[in-house]
């Protein structure tokens, strides 16, 4: 492996390998997430081969979303039982699998295993919660602007892709748009063999900006993985006030984002005459607002009160919703919508890791926010197949983003009721776990 002489050069010049594992986590989270993103521009053309509504085609791709959350409390047992590099690997594998087996797919059970179980699965081993473990176990200092940066690769990855895939659809067809994530996926799995180590102890280094002696090596837990997750979650959900206000309004966040934004705006611009492609570049305009957007969220969840952080951002969130359909659907208008609402895509997520943190303490921290990130998702999972339903039933998406909007001004005020101790950074942190 290439990390243990690579670390010994970086530290000859006052590098810290943490830095090269951020790097090869930014890009697996940018690459898995293109691929979740893809489907996006796939709606359509799938409904026009296959004869399928958008109702039928929004049931896996829901189904895709929950399990991406629902395995994300999994993911952080699996990864303290067994290691960051073999369950990344194992994620990727997944993924790429389940996307070259879509290449031939032509029922719609196919569909539900290929794109819903399958990429489900593999893409919640890698969700959000693989970031934040990142961010607490390399960092000591500058963890928000780290979880920042990572949060922006998954965000910005959904989306930027996308025109590429609109474009591919509209010249050679939808299975060739798939081709280029195929090929991304071998590339990171083979970057994370060679540079991904667990934590820093096993390069003998202390995170970045520790100044304590050197920590021994950490066991893995012992135990039943799924047991633990469980035994974390019923501890936060029947002692811990703070855990269902931050659930519940990360439920709120991942209704107003990827359940209905990266699923359903494509078709939603074409009902008002706007084609795939230009659709598909206020998507990728999002995503370059939201990677200046996570990561300055990132900067000032620690050094600004957390739960303001999120009213802020929810409520920007809300009435860039609300303002969406008023915005008559021409490339300016949406371009505006792309610039407010972009910068906050996935601005919620380093305040709501760091109040994680702060209720349940460094050791539980990852699991807990991987069940909070459950409930980001399974808001996903309901936008996804509710504005599909909407759009087949009403012939109409505007219930769905109007839906969304008001419930972003629900989180917005639920974040303040967040016990007011927890408002600032912790000044001291227990050592990562």
């Amino acid at each position: 492996m290439l990390s243990v002489p690579i670390s010994a050069w970086l530290d000859r010049h006052g590098i810290h390998y943490g830095w090269v594992v951020v790097f090869v986590t930014f890009l697996v989270l940018l690459i898995t997430a293109g691929a979740m993103g893809l489907p996006g521009a796939l709606i359509l053309p799938l409904g026009k081969e296959f004869g399928w509504d958008t109702a039928q085609i929004s049931g896996p791709l829901a189904l895709r979303l929950l399990l991406f959350g629902l395995m994300a409390p999994f993911s952080a047992a699996l990864i303290e039982r067994y290691g960051v590099r073999r369950i990344v690997l194992s994620a990727i594998a997944l993924l790429t699998v389940g996307l070259a087996l879509s290449l031939v797919m032509t029922q719609l059970w196919q569909l539900v295993l290929f794109w819903g179980l399958m990429t489900g699965v593999g893409s919640g081993l890698t969700a959000l919660v693989f970031a934040a473990i990142v961010a607490n176990r390399w960092f000591k200092s500058h963890r928000g602007l780290v979880l920042g940066m990572l949060s922006a690769s998954s965000a910005t990855g959904q989306l930027v892709f996308l025109p590429l895939a609109a474009w591919l659809v509209d010249h050679v067809g939808w299975r060739a748009a798939l081709i280029p994530s195929i090929g991304a996926l071998v590339l990171m799995a083979l970057l994370v063999f060679l540079f991904m180590r667990d934590r820093p102890s096993d390069l003998g280094l202390r995170p970045f900006g520790e100044t304590g002696p050197l920590a021994e090596p950490v066991a893995a837990p012992t135990g039943n993985a799924f047991g633990r997750a469980f035994a974390i979650f019923f501890e936060a959900a029947t002692t811990k006030p703070a855990f269902w206000i931050l659930f519940g309004t990360f439920f709120i966040c991942g209704l107003s984002t990827n359940g209905l934004i990266q699923t359903h705006l494509i078709p939603f611009c074409h009902d008002f005459g706007m084609p795939p492609v230009e659709a598909a570049s206020v998507l990728a305009m999002m995503g370059v607002f939201d990677l200046v957007g996570t990561i300055a969220s990132g900067w000032l969840s620690d050094r600004l009160d957390n739960r303001w952080l999120l009213f802020w951002y929810y409520g920007l969130r809300g009435l860039s919703l609300l303002y969406l359909p008023s915005s008559a659907f021409t490339f300016y208008g949406l371009s505006l919508f792309a610039m407010f609402y972009g910068l906050d895509w996935l601005a919620t997520v380093p305040p709501t890791a760091k109040l994680t943190r702060s209720v349940m303490g460094a050791e539980k921290a990852g699991v807990t926010f991987g069940w909070i990130f459950a409930g980001h998702q399974i808001g996903a999972a309901t936008a996804a197949l509710g504005a599909g339903i909407s759009r087949a039933s009403l012939s109409t998406y505007l219930p769905a983003f109007y839906t969304a909007g008001a419930a972003c001004l629900v989180a917005a005020i639920f974040s303040v009721l967040i016990n007011r101790r927890l408002r600032k950074p912790m000044l001291v942190e227990a050592p990562a776990q």
